[in-house]
């Protein structure tokens, strides 16, 4: 279906589906007007401006429809693990049993984004005594509390050790909660002295083969448990081909990346591009799907790339995003700045490198979670940044700060320090709470001049 490209609003949504059925649009069961989510509840969608393809229109509902899934999940009575803080690891290991599927209960942080602070989660997590000083993933409490959101999960599973200090103590409380929590150590990756046997990480970090010894003990342990849990036993070939299913999913990003990053105009706006980019720490709950969806995004960028039609003028501001945003609707405040997004760094860098295959699946798998960017130093975070900015020719930097995330609190300064040292390009930080509304002038004025200060520099 070839249709000029445009953002639109919700109420345009509506007849462009009408639209798309009357030129044989063929959807999956979850399909149907985005509408009927703001419907339920979701009502910063009626906000929000979307890519009018019907390829965003299957990545849309796939996204709103994971609550759904998740029930009918529960249903066919299959398991659920609720894994937590590592963002792309653990699933891969849940998915290799025939009868779990996996998710993160993190993603509650969006809740009062999306819907408009109405469900109350904030409030709920407030009177449990994890307050506005902590990270909006507080959220997830309510959504244990009220048990409105997602189906409980039937076993929890949750990195400690160098994780977000937020996230330590808000899982703390849920299983204080009466959650119970399977927990596993990461360790801070660090650099090996020179008398100690080492391994270079996908992604490009360097770490001690100690550290990775401990790390696969660790999900030797998680191995274990699901298999007991589960009454079946993980193996190698199993576990390989969830490895291999999940780096079709890492080979689709990837391309998509590079295209959407680099074309001339515009293929996909930051919004859909973001949804996109977070498919790959779960799948969304349902791994074949994630395929599909991101299947008809490729080759709708594909085409567009093709007939030289995209978003917003050629001379767009190409700015790097870093860490996600807590508020969606600033992902279209920045394109209406004059900006584009050409390149991002949301905390789950490793989630997207490719699983090497040729080792023993569970030494893979602790290759990736040693290779998260968190668990290291913001300096080696800081580097991996750059590099991706010389690969996408990204002009600035926008730093998104989360309100009360104890990773935020100094590693934006440091980040951009080295940014500015090594590339010479600016970088502005802003604050983005689950709802900007009120804030919304002071956001968009520092968003303005970022864009204008690439403006008056040299371009290439």
């Amino acid at each position: 279906m070839n249709i000029m490209p445009k953002q639109i609003s919700l109420k345009e949504w509506d007849k462009q589906y009408q639209k798309l059925l009357n030129i044989g649009l063929r959807e999956p069961d979850y399909g149907g007007p985005i509408s009927r989510h703001a419907e339920d509840g979701d009502k910063r969608l009626l906000k929000l401006k979307y890519d009018n393809s019907a390829a965003a229109l299957r990545l849309w509902n796939f996204l709103l429809s994971e609550e759904d899934r998740l029930k009918k999940v529960r249903s066919n009575g299959k398991m659920i693990i609720g894994t937590m803080k590592d963002l792309g690891t653990i699933p891969i290991m849940a998915y290799s049993f025939d009868d779990m599927i996996a998710f993160y209960p993190d993603g509650a942080w969006w809740i009062p984004c999306v819907m408009e602070l109405n469900a109350g989660l904030l409030k709920i997590a407030d009177s449990l005594g994890i307050d506005e000083s902590f990270c909006p993933v507080r959220a997830m409490l309510g959504a244990f509390a009220t048990e409105a959101h997602f189906p409980i999960p039937d076993f929890l599973i949750c990195s400690v050790g160098a994780t977000c200090d937020d996230f330590s103590a808000i899982a703390q409380r849920l299983n204080g909660m009466g959650h119970p929590i399977f927990w596993w150590e990461m360790p801070h990756r660090r650099s090996p002295e020179s008398y100690e046997e080492k391994v270079t990480l996908p992604g490009g970090f360097i770490a001690p083969t100690s550290q990775l010894d401990f790390i696969k003990s660790e999900l030797e342990r998680i191995k274990n448990a699901l298999s007991e849990i589960s009454g079946q036993k993980m193996s190698d070939e199993k576990l390989t081909a969830g490895i291999k299913k999940a780096n079709q999913i890492r080979k689709y990003l990837s391309e998509l990346r590079d295209l959407a990053f680099t074309a001339e105009l515009c293929p996909i706006p930051a919004l859909e591009m973001l949804i996109a980019e977070m498919l790959a720490i779960h799948f969304c709950s349902d791994r074949d799907e994630t395929i599909e969806v991101l299947k008809d995004l490729l080759e709708e960028v594909k085409n567009r790339i093709k007939n030289n039609t995209g978003f917003f003028d050629k001379d767009a501001v190409r700015i790097f995003w870093i860490n996600p945003v807590a508020d969606l609707q600033v992902m279209n405040l920045l394109e209406d700045c004059g900006g584009r997004i050409c390149g991002t760094e949301y905390l789950f860098s490793h989630a997207l490198d490719e699983i090497p295959e040729n080792m023993p699946p569970l030494d893979a798998l602790a290759q990736m979670a040693l290779a998260d960017q968190m668990a290291g130093s913001t300096i080696d975070r800081a580097n991996r940044i750059c590099n991706d900015i010389i690969k996408y020719g990204s002009e600035a930097v926008m730093i998104s700060r989360i309100p009360g995330a104890s990773h935020c609190a100094f590693e934006a300064e440091i980040i951009g320090q080295v940014i500015r040292e090594k590339l010479d390009i600016p970088v502005v930080e802003v604050e983005v709470p689950p709802i900007t509304d009120s804030m919304k002038p002071t956001v968009q004025t520092r968003i303005e001049a970022l864009v204008e200060t690439v403006k008056a520099r040299p371009r290439k």
